[in-house]
């Protein structure tokens, strides 16, 4: 979706309790907040595990410097 529609949708859902609906992380279609709706904050299944699926194949990334290798400080100093 684009950012004209998220505003879009976002705008209408302001009126409506923020438990009934939202947009889904995944593909952006509306997901029900409602305890009924398994899959929260996803609208389906399948957004849910593509989701998870993005998470443990490490496509989601924070960015910064790449953090230090920890296998180059086992082993190779004097221990105390």
């Amino acid at each position: 979706m684009n950012q004209a529609a998220n505003r879009a949708v976002a705008a209408s859902a302001s009126s409506v309790s923020p438990h009934t609906a939202r947009l889904c992380p995944a593909c952006g279609r509306p997901a029900s907040m409602a305890a009924s709706n398994r899959w929260r904050p996803f609208c389906s299944e399948r957004c849910r595990v593509t989701d998870l699926g993005a998470w443990a194949s490490e496509s989601y990334r924070i960015a910064g410097k790449p953090a230090e290798d920890d296998a180059g400080s086992e082993g190779g100093g004097q221990g105390g």
